[in-house]
């Protein structure tokens, strides 16, 4: 008999026909191994890859890109720039032809001669330009004095000063409580160093200078009215100014140290063999041709500026300008801005 219900009744859990079945609300078990893959595996059709997701239809992601237009066209830019050099090489007249307009610092009074002051004075001048649509508040910063005196010692301590106090001055209004929602960028973003047309080594002045200013500001070196060298001068001061910056340790912009992939380094590395750019100025207009064309007229010939056979004005405005504009402005704010924030925190937080 018990052989018998045990044949009837082999197992309660095998479900049997003498016994009511219960059934559980909880998911039948799955093996351990089993739920282990069903973790770590990602379904085919939602699985990300390095392309992307295909699209099955317009979605209109592209137009952040002209919202951003729209709106950055509205606020319009801000750019900064310093000309630091001896008075006579032209930096008002590179300025003006940079931007082709009058922006450069003006005379008291157009009769009179202006002075040079005896010390290093700055002088800034803000101006909005605007070309199809889209609007720049420009300030151009001149240094008149710099290198004109018998002893020249420090006189790079008022524009070092000044810098330092741009930075501070946005430090200032950025660790408000309340700040603004959009701070005055007043900082530099360039600084533009003329190097005379002597055709010879750089001068101890030069090397000191662009050896502090290159820690704390985007340092340009150009050769100033290089329509006085012939080009195999130009070709061998070019050579040495580069081995003195290499051997001073000098690092002008665009640096090495900042090239994000390898399509900006090659970029960089190009107009790093051109530095320092040999250029030339001119605020007139001259007819070559049939067209008007900005140059200096000379006994032999019209200098045209705009011309790359001429000079290389052409590739220091597409540096500021036309490809650089926004890296410079990137690498003051996140290096040389950064580690002068960091320092005044630094300072501030130290006991005493």
């Amino acid at each position: 008999r018990g052989a018998q219900a045990h044949r009837l009744c082999p197992s309660r859990g095998a479900g049997s026909s003498l016994e009511p079945e219960e059934r559980s609300m909880e998911p039948p078990a799955v093996p351990e191994e089993e739920e282990e893959e069903e973790e770590g595996a990602v379904p085919l059709s939602v699985a990300p890859g390095p392309v992307g997701c295909q699209l099955f239809g317009y979605v209109g992601i592209e137009a952040v890109l002209d919202q951003m237009k729209i709106k950055t066209m509205k606020t319009g830019f801000e750019f900064n720039i310093m000309v630091v050099g001896q008075s006579g090489l032209g930096k008002s007249t590179m300025v003006n032809t940079l931007f082709k307009s009058k922006v450069s610092r003006k005379s008291s009074q157009p009769g009179q001669e202006e002075r040079i002051p005896k010390t290093v004075q700055l002088q800034s001048i803000t101006h909005v330009i605007e070309e199809k649509g889209v609007k720049m508040k420009l300030t151009v910063t001149d240094t008149p004095g710099f290198g004109d005196q018998i002893n020249n010692e420090n006189c790079w301590d008022p524009i070092i000063k000044y810098i330092n106090e741009q930075y501070e001055r946005y430090l200032r209004e950025e660790i408000l409580i309340t700040r603004k929602r959009k701070i005055p960028d007043t900082r530099v973003h360039g600084c533009v160093y003329f190097v005379p047309p002597t055709g010879h080594w750089l001068r101890p002045l030069d090397l000191e200078f662009m050896r502090r200013l290159s820690k704390i500001v985007n340092v340009v070196p150009v050769i100033a009215k290089a329509d006085t060298l012939t080009l195999e001068e130009r070709a061998e001061f070019k050579q040495r100014i580069q081995e003195d910056l290499k051997t001073h340790a000098i690092s002008v912009y665009p640096q090495e140290d900042f090239d994000q992939d390898p399509e900006d380094r090659a970029l960089n590395d190009r107009i790093r063999e051109k530095i320092p750019f040999a250029v030339v100025g001119a605020d007139q207009e001259h007819q070559v041709n049939g067209k008007r064309v900005l140059g200096r007229k000379t006994k032999w010939g019209i200098i045209e500026v705009e011309n790359p056979a001429h000079c290389e004005f052409p590739l220091l405005r597409d540096l500021l300008i036309r490809s650089h504009l926004q890296d410079l402005k990137d690498i003051t704010h996140n290096v040389h801005y950064e580690s002068y924030r960091v320092r005044r925190l630094n300072e501030s937080n130290r006991p005493g």
